[in-house]
Parts: C-alpha cells; sequence; structure tokens
C-alpha cells in the first residue's frame, strides 16, 4: 500500500517483533473484519461473535500481563491495534476501548482476585469491556453525576442511568462510574464493575442513531436496583473512582490522538489516489496548483500530527506523559483532523457527500472526536492551568 507521508517509525516502533505485529493485526482485519464492515455498519453493531476471533487471534488486551491471560506487550501494541484497524478500512469496532481504557483500569486498581477473575475473560473476548461515565444530565462534569451505589447487606445496590457508551448494546462488563457514601463531589466518586450476564434490573437502551460511528454500538444503559457484590468495588476503597478516572484519561485522550492520525493518513491516501485517476477540463485534478496546494496542506498538518503523537506516546510508555500535554493531542489533532477531511472531502466534489466513498464515512465519523473523552473545551481549560 503507498505510503501518504514520508515518515520514519522511531527505533522504539520498528523493531521486528512490533512489525510482525502490525502484520498480523492487518491480516486479522482484512480476513475477518473488512469482509463485514458494510453489514455492520448497516445493522449499528459489530458481530458479538467478532470479539471471540479476536481473542483467538490475540488482539484483545495486547498490553496486559501475559499472567493474567494478556499479550504481554505494551502501549505499541495497541497503538498498532487502533492504526491498522482503520488502514484495513475497518469502523465501529470498539476493541481500543475494551483494550486500552477499559483492561486497565482494572490491571491499575484491581485486587489480585479481581485481575484473576476479570482479565483472563477480557483477553478471550468471553467478556466485552466498556465504560459508563456519561449520565443524560452530566457529561463533562464527572463529580455532577446521579448514578448511586449504596451499601447494602455485604455488597450494594445500584441505582442510575448512563448514556452515549461505546460498545453500551455488547458489553457484559461495565465499569460505572457512581456515587458511594455522601460525600459530594469528587471525594463520593467509586468505580463499579457491572457483569451484566443475569443481573436482575441491568437493562440496555436503544442504540442511539448517531451522524456518524454507524457500526458502533452506542447505547443508554439502565440501573434500577441492582445487586452488586462487595467485589464489584474496583479496587479496595471507596471515594477514589476519581483520582482513578484523571490517572487514566491522559491515555484515553491519547487514544484519541492516535485514531486521529491514522484517519487522517488513510484521508490523504485516498484523495491523493482520487485526484490522480480523476479528470477535469482535460487534465487530473492533480494537475491543478490549487489540489496541490490543499494537499500539500493536509500532508503538512498530518505530519506534524503524527510526529507529536508518537512523541506523546514515548513519554506514555516512561510514565511522563502528563495531563495538559495529553489534552493538547486531543484538542489539537481532533481539530486538525476534521479540517483536513473537510479539505479532502471538497476535493472530491459531489462525490465526496455520497456515503459509497470513505472519505464521506471519516467527515462524519470524526466529527465525535472534539466531543468525547472530555470535549475540546474542556481540554483547553485543563492547558489553560499551566500557564
Amino acid at each position: 500500500m503507498e505510503q501518504a507521508l514520508d515518515f520514519k517509525n522511531p527505533d522504539w516502533f520498528a523493531e521486528e517483533d512490533i512489525n510482525i505485529f502490525r502484520d498480523a493485526a492487518f491480516e486479522f482485519y482484512s480476513r475477518e473484519c473488512a469482509p463485514h464492515a458494510e453489514r455492520w455498519r448497516e445493522q449499528g453493531i459489530v458481530d458479538r461473535e467478532t470479539w471471540n476471533v479476536a481473542g483467538k487471534m490475540g488482539m484483545l488486551c495486547t498490553s496486559m500481563p501475559e499472567e493474567y491471560g494478556g499479550g504481554g506487550g505494551d502501549y505499541r501494541h495497541e497503538m498498532i491495534v487502533m492504526e491498522e484497524m482503520i488502514r484495513a478500512k475497518v469502523d465501529g469496532f470498539g476493541i481500543s476501548l475494551h483494550n486500552a481504557i477499559v483492561a486497565p483500569y482494572i490491571q491499575h486498581y484491581g485486587t489480585e482476585e479481581q485481575k484473576r477473575n476479570w482479565l483472563p475473560r477480557l483477553a478471550t473476548g468471553e467478556l466485552v469491556g466498556a465504560i459508563a461515565m456519561t449520565e443524560p444530565g452530566t457529561g463533562s462534569d464527572l463529580q455532577a453525576i446521579k448514578t448511586r451505589a449504596r451499601k447494602s447487606g455485604n455488597g450494594y445496590v445500584l441505582n442510575g442511568s448512563k448514556t452515549f457508551i461505546t460498545n453500551g448494546g455488547t458489553a457484559n462488563l461495565i465499569i460505572v462510574v457512581s456515587k458511594t457514601g455522601e460525600e459530594e463531589g469528587a471525594k463520593g466518586v467509586s468505580l463499579m464493575v457491572v457483569e451484566t450476564d443475569g443481573a436482575e434490573g441491568f437493562k440496555r437502551g436503544r442504540n442511539l442513531d448517531k451522524i456518524g460511528g454507524h457500526a458502533q454500538d452506542t447505547s443508554e444503559l439502565f440501573f434500577e436496583d441492582v445487586q452488586l457484590p462487595a467485589e464489584s468495588l474496583l479496587g479496595t476503597e471507596e471515594g477514589q473512582g476519581f483520582i482513578q478516572l484523571m490517572q487514566q484519561l491522559p491515555q484515553e485522550r491519547l487514544n484519541i490522538a492516535v485514531q486521529g492520525v491514522a484517519t487522517m493518513e488513510y484521508a490523504l491516501r485516498e484523495t491523493i489516489a482520487y485526484v490522480k485517476d480523476r479528470n477535469a477540463f482535460g487534465k487530473p485534478l492533480i494537475a491543478f496548483q490549487n489540489t496541490q496546494f490543499k494537499l500539500a496542506e493536509c500532508k503538512t498538518k498530518t505530519t506534524i500530527a503524527k510526529v507529536f503523537t508518537y512523541d506523546c506516546a514515548a513519554k506514555l510508555m516512561k510514565g511522563e506523559l502528563d495531563v495538559a500535554t495529553a489534552s493538547m493531542a486531543k484538542y489539537w489533532v481532533s481539530e486538525v483532523e476534521n479540517e483536513m477531511i473537510d479539505e479532502c472531502l471538497q476535493l472530491f466534489g459531489g462525490y465526496g457527500y455520497m456515503n459509497e466513498y470513505p472519505i464521506a464515512r471519516m467527515w462524519t465519523d470524526a466529527r465525535v472526536q472534539r466531543i468525547y473523552g472530555g470535549t475540546n473545551e474542556i481540554m483547553k481549560l485543563l492547558i489553560a492551568r499551566t500557564l
């Protein structure tokens, strides 16, 4: 496949075993996912069996320790899982949330018993993970959530509702951001891990009708007097949820930047191929100076985004990625991604507005990047605190 960028992967991302895993990931997506991509978009959900196949192929929990059934890799492997899915022209498979958001919460904060109970089953695909933060009346302000887990005997009773939950139609292990105790604000937040199979009082709402991400099952979730054992509290102490969220959100925001850069590369490849093939006024579109200048801008922005994002990834693996820098990556890459894809769509003319062309789907799918993981306005607030 022709490369759109003149970019050489840094040494830490060019080792032989990393390249072998990249080839395996692309092969998995090309063989097991791409043939079904259009159907998944039509049905609004990825086939449940695909999660089990992903587990068998070693695509789940790639950065989790082998002692817990994971792949024993690191964040580079999670980057490849995200990048190769986009390169293979697959969308809507919430594998990055499962791998690089849900599993790390359990790894970092779970007790030994919790890790041995949940991580191996996440790695096989027996469990599909989701995290439920947003509520109908609460988005970025997680301290204001209404969902509550009250002590009851030796366990808890969970009540509340969540919305915009990625993997919400499939997940059977859901980390639910809840209030425990009577403290207001951040001190009262805990993370409750809910296994939904057979859980009385748990209900899934509708698969939400979105402008993009049509293969992704983004759903409403309802918890009505759901009985939970004491072991559902992630970790050993109530009131640690907000701290746990703040510690893990930088990686979630970097995930968004990684996916954004991969999408920008995809858009650039598709657009270059199109303008070389499409003729107007007796010559290819690439021959027009306006086309050349627009694509020169797109290539430059994509290169800068990739260099910055990879630098953030290197910092993350060293434990040096701070909140503000991760916020910069999420905010800036998602803004530039939307601008750049819009420019590419314009070069397709009327065909760019047709859903049968990937550029149209990229355009609608990219819009949410500026919203989830914390809106870009919140990112600017976090960055501003360092001024």
